[in-house]
């Protein structure tokens, strides 16, 4: 996995670096290098992030309800 579909992923997923740490309860530097490219993506975490982006991307976010008075 590349650093900008590491970052797409996030962003697919909403995200942030600091919500990957808590989800994987890593280090926050390990996630951020990750992101930068100064260090490897496991492929094991690569393959996850993957597919649960691929599912936000497929599903997307429902819109009928738009515009209706809460």
């Amino acid at each position: 996995m590349t650093p900008e579909r590491f970052a797409e992923c996030l962003v697919s997923l909403r995200w942030t670096t600091i919500e990957l740490t808590s989800a994987l309860q890593c280090q926050l530097s390990w996630v951020e290098a990750m992101e930068s490219g100064h260090a490897e993506i496991p492929e094991n975490l690569a393959l996850w992030l993957d597919r649960l982006a691929q599912c936000h991307e497929t599903a997307a976010v429902p819109t009928s309800y738009r515009g209706l008075a809460g």
